[in-house]
Formats: C-alpha cells, structure tokens, sequence
C-alpha cells in the first residue's frame, strides 16, 4: 500500500503492537538531489543523516530490529564515483553518531559479504560493532553488498555440503532448517517492509525472510522520509490483519 503524502499529524501508535522486525528500502536519494540542482551524492549524504533519526523513531516505539538497506550486490554498477562516495559513508555516519547509538543501547551489525567491501569501510563498520556489541537494545542492521539471489544460493551451496558430509539428511530440511542457512538466521523475519521513493518492488531484498512481510510503500524520497511518515507506516501495519495464509 501506499501512503497518501498526508497528514503531518504524529499517529497514534500502539506500543503492544509494534512490529519486531521492520526493514527499510532507502530509495530515492539521487532523484531528491537532482530536483534540486544537487549531484546525486548529495542525496547519499543527506540519506545518511537521515538514518539515525529514523532509527531513533524505532527504536522510541520499541521496535527490536531495524534493517537498512544500504548498498546492494547490483549497486556496484554504478558509477565508480558515486560508488566510492557510498564507500566512504560509513567513516562519517560513525564516528558522528555513535556515540549517541550507544547511549540509546543500539547495537549495530551488517549483514552482506565482507568480500570486495574496501579497508575503510569494514573499519568503520567493525569499529561500530565492536563497540556496540555489548548493548542489548535496537539491532541497527545494515544490509550492506547484499543480494536476496545470492544469499539463497549460498545457503543452498552450504545445505549441499552438510548432507554431502553427512550433517544434514535430505528428509529433515524444511523451512525452518532452511532459514537457518540464511545470513538473518539469527533474527525474526521483518514484519513490516517500507520503500521509499514511490518505486515498487523488493529489488532483490530479503526474498526468503519477506514471504509474509507487510509491505508499505511511500513517495517521498528517503532523504525526506520523516519520523511522522515512519509513524503512519507503524499505524498503518498495526490495522492490518495478518493470516498467514490462513483465516
């Protein structure tokens, strides 16, 4: 569902029936930047300083994880420019706020491959999880060089290896065994998926963990995305009935 670009008025939410999981597709920022005469990176910048207050609105209303989609498999097609810029993100976003992430109990992990990721950009980002790892509040999870098709490849590829060596008998692999293949496989599967930018579609997003996520879907771009458009999404999940394919 779409929003309707309304009403600025902060909703009301209910605190016992806020998702666990909520995953977010933070889309649009290079559109924000060229309707105002900016380069793309521009948008990326302002999009990174949008995190923390997003993350602050979740985890304000009691949301476990938050999963941010921060750069995918396929973006490394883009201009090497722009992709350096992405890069160097982390060395900013980091060392600006974490010291409030940690006076909030935020825990900050990725989930992706390491491989191909620059030295400055694992840095930074180990740097932030081994200094939150001992908090027990929001997991601020940033899925970084990750890919849906990937991850169930690989999981496939690993699954193939314990049956070949005798860990994992054929007859005994079900959903559940299943997910424990996937990179999340320690998390609850998002509840509640949001896209900004108007685009719909999952672009290769968690496709096993969102098989009954809810989806929500906004035009405004994510630089613009305010704590009072993440509240509408929250509201808005909270009056729908989730049946699982049942009744």
């Amino acid at each position: 569902m779409k929003d309707q670009q309304a009403s600025t008025a902060r909703p009301q939410i209910e605190l016992d029936k806020v998702p666990a999981h909520v995953a977010i597709i933070m889309d649009g920022n290079g559109r924000w930047a060229k309707q105002r005469g900016l380069p793309r990176v521009a948008g990326h910048h302002s999009g990174m300083k949008n995190v923390k207050k997003i993350t602050m609105a979740a985890n304000e209303i009691g949301v476990k994880v938050l999963t941010m989609y921060a750069f995918s498999t396929e973006n490394w097609k883009r201009p090497k420019e722009e992709v350096e810029f992405l890069m160097k993100l982390p060395q900013e976003f980091f060392p600006l706020e974490i010291e409030e992430l940690i006076e909030n109990n935020v825990r900050i992990r990725m989930t992706g491959w390491k491989d191909g990721l620059p030295d400055y950009t694992l840095n930074a980002i180990e740097g932030a999880i081994e200094r939150t790892k001992n908090n027990t509040g929001l997991i601020l999870n940033f899925a970084l060089n990750y890919g849906g098709r990937k991850e169930m490849i690989a999981g496939v590829q690993d699954m193939i290896r314990d049956v070949q060596s005798g860990k994992l008998q054929t007859e005994e692999l079900d959903e559940t065994r299943f997910s424990s293949y996937m990179l999340t496989s320690d998390l609850p599967d998002p509840d509640l998926l949001i896209r900004t930018s108007g685009e719909l579609r999952l672009s290769n997003f968690l496709l096993w963990q969102l098989a009954y996520s809810e989806l929500w879907f906004t035009e405004a771009y994510w630089p613009e995305f305010t704590e009072s458009l993440f509240l509408q999404a929250i509201a808005e999940y909270q009056r729908r009935g989730r049946r699982y394919g049942g009744l």
